[in-house]
């Protein structure tokens, strides 16, 4: 039963992707095999990466849901991170297996058969493709709580840093995956019509490039966050802003915010007004974390407490 609730709190946008991914892969590379098409199966082992990789993510995000222990008492969050640098990892080795046959068929070029089979399937990969990286983008929008009324397709571009693990590697793979099965249409295209053949070695071996730049972003990315990486400025001073509400807070003397995934972690020293006893002070301290712990993302709070120094040390 415990379980099933961390299920339902999974990261929902790469446990869909997973699932879409998998009947993708499935209806290519049978394609591929009847066609013999280097491009139908250069998208279908993109389509398989995407799909371990989503899996992976997937389980790594209800993993990092888990509740902090005794053991580990800053909680799961950074276990997404290294499920992430697994796919990386598939990602990469996907991406080079790709490559190498589309040199190969770029210097061997073949014709191959079943045109519209090929098509037919490209394009309902790009359909379930583009619904996955819409639900993506949209999900982005949440997560970085961008404003509603923005182009959602303009906010993912500019907000994906905010956005949890596993929802970017979701959005890069699928931006990367409908990209791929559009160019692959151009390839066969290419190919059936206009008998350039070596197209379809090309498009095979741009489309294993467009694979190793979803594995350099979100490597990058991940190793970023395994190590902790700052809060961004807004997100700070959203923070700063509560804390600054309360009445009796005249300052910030510092505060160092870090991003965990999609949660921070706060650790910050608020100037009170002159003349509080100690007791009443203790009793400002205490409200202000409950304040910030009611913060769906903020996941833990270290906070201090000083008598005003009457020097302004946090610009607003």
């Amino acid at each position: 039963m415990h379980f099933l609730k961390l299920i339902k709190k999974g990261n929902i946008s790469s446990g869909l992707a997973a699932i879409g991914n998998a009947i993708i892969a499935a209806a290519k590379l049978i394609v591929a095999t009847i066609s013999g098409n280097g491009t139908m199966f250069a998208t279908g082992m993109h389509s398989l990466a995407d799909t371990v990789n989503q899996g992976f993510v997937f389980f790594g995000s209800v993993l990092a849901e888990m509740k902090p222990s005794k053991r580990f008492p800053t909680g799961f969050g950074r276990v997404i991170n290294i499920f992430c640098m697994v796919a990386v990892i598939v990602v990469t080795v996907m991406a080079y297996e790709t490559i190498k046959s589309g040199w190969e068929s770029f210097r061997h070029p073949e014709p191959t058969g079943d045109f519209w089979l090929n098509f037919v399937i490209l394009i309902g990969a790009i359909i379930i493709d583009g619904y996955i990286l819409i639900k993506s983008m949209k999900e982005i929008s949440r997560e970085a709580s961008a404003n509603k009324n923005g182009n959602f397709l303009t906010s993912a571009f500019k907000n994906a840093s905010k956005a949890a693990p596993a929802t970017r590697l979701v959005f890069y793979e699928d931006l990367v995956a409908t990209t791929g099965a559009a160019l692959a249409i151009i390839g066969i295209v290419l190919a059936q019509y206009f008998d350039i053949l070596k197209a379809d070695g090309i498009i095979s071996m741009l489309i294993g490039v467009l694979m190793l730049f979803v594995a350099f972003r979100v490597g990058y990315d991940n190793m970023v966050g395994l190590i902790g990486v700052a809060a961004p400025a807004e997100v700070e001073n959203k923070i700063a802003k509560l804390l600054l509400e309360e009445e009796s807070v005249v300052d910030i003397y510092n505060m160092r915010v870090v991003q965990e995934g999609r949660s921070f972690h706060v650790e910050a020293t608020v100037e009170l007004q002159k003349g509080f006893t100690l007791a009443e002070a203790d009793d400002i301290k205490f409200q202000l974390s409950d304040k910030l712990l009611r913060r769906p993302e903020v996941a833990d709070v270290v906070l201090g407490i000083i008598e005003d120094n009457e020097e302004q040390s946090w610009e607003v």
